[in-house]
């Protein structure tokens, strides 16, 4: 099977921009996910298998369940070592831009990461990515970030190179970015790639567990919370929201993390097409997170762009509101209104 991602002309960029760099950063979006982090801890690997000592650093914090992979305990921080980051991508060679289309969508590391003098590469599968960089590889259709890490690597003939430590963040981030491939993963090549990842050795249902069966009592107790008290269903439109507030995560003990996968629990409803989750930030006044599932052709995406000052993908999309909850509240409302048409 073909997976060939690069051009001919990108394949030799990429390769020179990495023959030539000495000082390499891979780094991801603010509150990284599975690809994510998956995608930076994959991608630094195959820089080792290459000769190169890459540091991985991140915006900010990212969830419990992933700190179980290996390498994380190489990540810095940017938003803990501010100064040491900044020092780093001054005198960077290389960086190396994972799972983000906009500058922006690194907060405040943004200045850090234009500045740079460095050469810049772009992995993507977000539309519109404006990230300036030497070479772009971005593709709407992947399942995920990690998968483009994986067919560019392979396309660079490096696959055999890899052992467990590319092999299970790279699957990680392929599985929790289709929300363990249920969704946007119908294509042949995604389960091409899983079968030459199993080659690795890697114990793919110990990786499902890990993050799946990996939170506290507390979040237990927060999801049955959120459904039996706060789900809001409105049958006539085949669509569900819900609220978090930052009172309610005090109360079951938030940490990073303990919404993942939320958004997905309301889509068990016979005939529902749309789910949505508003939670409060909990340390920023007046920010209101949402995440955004749906099934078939009803365009998150769209929605985000449209009400919730985001993006993302068909089925899986995020934003957030600069508001209060009750605000935020009424913006879901007007949108599932203004996409009446599509849901029914």
């Amino acid at each position: 099977m073909n997976i060939d991602i690069m051009t001919p002309d990108q394949l030799a960029q990429m390769s020179q921009l990495i023959s030539n760099s000495q000082t390499i950063i891979v780094t991801c979006h603010r509150s990284p996910d599975g690809d994510a982090i998956g995608s930076a801890l994959g991608f630094a690997e195959f820089l080792r298998s290459v000769g190169k000592e890459p540091t991985v650093i991140v915006p900010d914090q990212y969830p419990d369940f992933l700190h179980w992979m290996p390498n994380t305990e190489k990540i810095i921080r940017y938003d803990k070592h501010r100064e040491k980051c900044d020092m780093l991508f001054q005198i960077a060679d290389l960086v190396v831009c994972l799972d983000f289309n906009t500058p922006s969508r690194v907060d405040e590391m943004a200045t850090a990461l234009l500045a740079t003098k460095g050469k810049r590469i772009l992995i993507d599968h977000h539309i519109g990515p404006d990230v300036p960089a030497e070479v772009t590889i971005s593709n709407t259709e992947a399942c995920s970030t990690c998968e483009l890490v994986f067919r560019i690597v392979w396309q660079m003939g490096m696959f055999e190179r890899q052992n467990k430590h590319f092999a299970i963040p790279v699957y990680c981030g392929m599985m929790t970015d289709t929300g363990g491939f249920t969704f946007n993963s119908t294509r042949p090549e995604i389960y091409f790639i899983i079968g030459e990842l199993l080659t690795k050795h890697i114990d793919k249902d110990k990786i499902y567990r890990n993050v799946y069966h990996n939170y506290t009592e507390s979040r237990i107790r927060l999801m049955g919370y959120v459904m039996y008290e706060k789900l809001v269903y409105i049958p006539e439109r085949h669509a569900a929201y819900y609220t978090i507030n930052r009172e309610e995560q005090r109360r079951f003990n938030f940490i990073k993390g303990d919404a993942e996968g939320l958004v997905n629990i309301p889509q068990q409803i016979r005939g529902l097409k749309l789910s949505i989750s508003l939670r409060e930030d909990t340390e920023k006044n007046n920010i209101v997170w949402v995440s955004l599932r749906s099934v078939d052709d009803f365009p998150c995406n769209l929605m985000a762009q449209q009400f919730f000052n985001g993006g993302g993908h068909l089925n899986a999309s995020g934003g957030r509101i600069e508001g209060t909850i009750d605000e935020a509240v009424k913006v879901v409302k007007q949108a599932i209104e203004a996409f009446a048409d599509k849901l029914g």
